[in-house]
């Protein structure tokens, strides 16, 4: 129980960024997904208050029709179209300047209270450097878009999306290892799971990577499409397992990196990857007699990969409305989370049986 436990301050705090990285995730996919990511033209913006004037919007507004997307994408864009796609973007960076208030002054107020011991300094230095960089590779992204072509890279957009899955982790594993200490640790018939939950999280964290790539606009991919929005059928990709389009270009790098349809057969590959080791999982552990931990984190796994699949599926035949494809991220961080769980638990913990 947190209640009991000497460093429930501590956890709390954790436990609260990863709440906050969770709604910075959600906010950010509805920001990709209203195509408002590039309507800030500065970094200098973050941590200022909105345009709260006529005048102050008509300013804002001039500085994004000096913008690529404006000139290239939204010529026509009128000033209440802009206060739409403003409102995203400007709400997912206070979140972040949220998260550095909650992290820094959090920890201020912990180290003040002395619930901080020296032990957890090496991890609170490497979570704030993870933090920092995760504001680093944001601008970076968002800064691709603001240059000659006005759309984000997906490697880009890749890397941002896994550096904020990579900071919840890290934060997670780090309130799990608070919860559980070391003195409760002992083997365990499910420890015989956890090379097969290492390799469920690796699968996973790839399948991620490509849902990051197909939606985002191809880098080098001159049709400048996103891959969720081609062969919007399923099981098929259009009359075909495998159409030609898949292996159109000259190398395999080119052909499942950069080029849009070979990112989505990929995709649609890797669920199925996912959905077969999930069974192999669930399958095993039937036969053994796991903790009471261990049976939560596979249990969820099976529910969340099934309502994940279904939604995976419905949000490429509606050809990604913004609902759907927000729960489909939602269920895409269910998943890594409930499989971090699962590891640190077969890897480490065995108490009351199940």
């Amino acid at each position: 129980m947190i209640s009991k436990n000497p460093h429930k301050a501590v956890i709390y705090w954790l436990l609260t960024g990863c709440a906050l990285v969770y709604i910075m995730v959600v906010v950010g996919c509805i920001t990709r997904l209203t195509h408002s990511g590039l309507s800030i033209t500065d970094w200098s913006f973050m941590g200022s208050m909105p345009p709260l004037s006529e005048e102050a919007w008509l300013e804002r507004f001039a500085k994004y029709q000096q913008s690529p997307e404006f000139i290239k994408v939204n010529s026509t864009m009128k000033l209440e179209e802009f206060k739409h796609i403003f409102f995203w973007e400007y709400i997912h960076r206070m979140i972040g300047r949220i998260m550095m208030y909650v992290f820094s002054i959090g920890l201020v107020v912990l180290i003040i209270r002395k619930k901080i011991d020296k032990k957890m300094l090496p991890s609170l230095i490497l979570l704030f450097f993870m933090g920092a960089m995760q504001a680093v590779i944001g601008w970076w992204m968002v800064y691709s878009g603001l240059q000659k072509q006005p759309a984000v890279s997906h490697f880009r957009l890749a890397t941002h999306l896994m550096s904020a899955f990579t900071l919840f982790a890290f934060t997670f594993w780090f309130a799990l290892k608070l919860l559980n200490p070391k003195e409760e640790i002992k083997e365990n018939e499910g420890a015989k799971l956890k090379w097969w939950s290492l390799s469920f999280f690796a699968i996973l964290i790839l399948q991620i990577v490509y849902g990051a790539f197909t939606a985002g606009y191809v880098e080098g991919d001159a049709s400048k499409i996103r891959p969720g929005h081609i062969f919007n059928s399923w099981p098929k990709m259009g009359d075909e397992w495998m159409p030609e389009q898949v292996t159109m270009k000259d190398s395999f790098y080119l052909n499942f990196f950069e080029n849009a349809s070979g990112i989505q057969f990929v995709h649609r590959t890797l669920a199925i990857v996912v959905v077969i080791v999930l069974c192999i999982i669930w399958y095993k552990s039937d036969k053994l007699k796991l903790t009471s931990s261990q049976y939560r984190g596979v249990t969820f796994l099976v529910y969340g990969v099934t309502i994940q699949f279904i939604l995976g599926v419905l949000t490429l035949l509606y050809q990604v409305p913004v609902v759907l494809g927000v729960l489909h991220q939602t269920g895409a961080f269910f998943l890594f989370a409930t499989s971090v769980y699962l590891i640190f638990h077969t890897f480490t913990k065995g108490n009351k049986l199940a």
